[in-house]
């Protein structure tokens, strides 16, 4: 199933907090939706899932709108909000039974309970209460209610927020693995996440968009003209040298032996620095291009 959304705003009082956005999420596709706080990634969550309703536009799924099809439309869409609200005097698998009653799931429940309790790493964990469970097994709980019915579409806002580093992967893993068979939107302040687990980013700012493509595309879009070359040396080098290197604009030192080699030239430098140490009688330890992280990227879009 696809998502489309067209001219899309909602407005609080005088502030809009999302502000005519449009774009396509394609059936399959795994996309990191992402922006500062405030930005307007939350809003547009629960509008694409019938919590809220739009000020004005129009939001789809699979050409059946939002508005006129709600009800239809949710039986196909698993979302898991940022605040991951359970009720914590529930025990896990009594509220799964209670999720799966919702969804009137019948004669499938027990083995879909069973089936999803297994998917989301929740067996050791499943005759606990909700309450009596760590922040990571919460966030467990609150992707199997959002798969429980086998949703074509997963919206995630915020699903790995407050974890640890190993629950952080787990769940990564986990998005990545049901992914392949649904189309998955996803909230994150993690550029890693982004990177490691998603097709495509689009990043909105105060309510607008400000980039939709794929990584590499961002990233190629946002690199600066200005190349750098990080370079160990065994021993210092003649500075002037380093200067006088073709294509070479500027040169900043580290320390005696480390160099940060700049150039605006299309042409890769790496080359003529190595001649330059061979000719230097100088051994060349590491060297390295500098690329622009996503974080960098990240805060370059939405610094206005």
């Amino acid at each position: 199933m696809s998502i489309q959304v067209k001219d899309l705003s909602k407005i609080y009082g005088q502030q809009k907090a999302i502000d005519q956005i449009s774009f396509e999420i394609k059936t399959g596709e795994i996309v990191g939706f992402v922006g500062p706080n405030g930005a307007g990634k939350s809003t547009t969550m629960k509008i694409l899932t019938g919590f809220i309703p739009p000020s004005s536009g129009e939001a789809k799924i699979n050409d059946l709108d939002l508005i006129e099809k709600s009800l239809e439309i949710r039986k196909h869409i698993g979302y898991l909000p940022e605040n991951n609200p359970l009720y914590l005097d529930m025990y896990v698998k009594e509220y799964l039974e209670f999720v799966a009653g919702i969804y009137k799931l019948g004669k499938k429940t027990k083995s879909r309970i069973e089936e999803i309790i297994e998917q989301t790493g929740l067996s050791i964990e499943q005759k606990k209460k909700i309450g009596a469970l760590s922040k990571g097994y919460r966030q467990r709980v609150g992707l199997a209610q959002a798969l429980i019915h086998d949703p074509a579409i997963l919206i995630l806002d915020e699903p790995t927020s407050g974890l640890d580093p190993n629950q952080i992967i787990e769940i990564r893993n986990l998005i990545s693995t049901v992914g392949k068979e649904k189309t998955v939107m996803l909230s994150t302040h993690i550029m890693q996440e982004v990177e490691a687990i998603c097709d495509r980013i689009i990043i909105i700012n105060k309510g607008k968009i400000v980039a939709d493509d794929s990584i590499d595309s961002i990233y190629s879009h946002t690199q600066d003209q200005l190349i750098t070359v990080i370079v160990e040396f065994d021993k210092a080098p003649n500075q002037k040298q380093l200067e006088n290197i073709e294509l070479v604009d500027k040169v900043a030192k580290v320390n005696d032996k480390n160099w940060l080699i700049q150039s605006t030239s299309t042409e890769d430098i790496r080359p003529k620095i190595f001649n330059f140490a061979v000719k230097s009688d100088l051994a060349v330890l590491s060297m390295q291009k500098k690329e622009k992280s996503l974080e960098e990227v990240f805060q370059e879009l939405t610094r206005q």
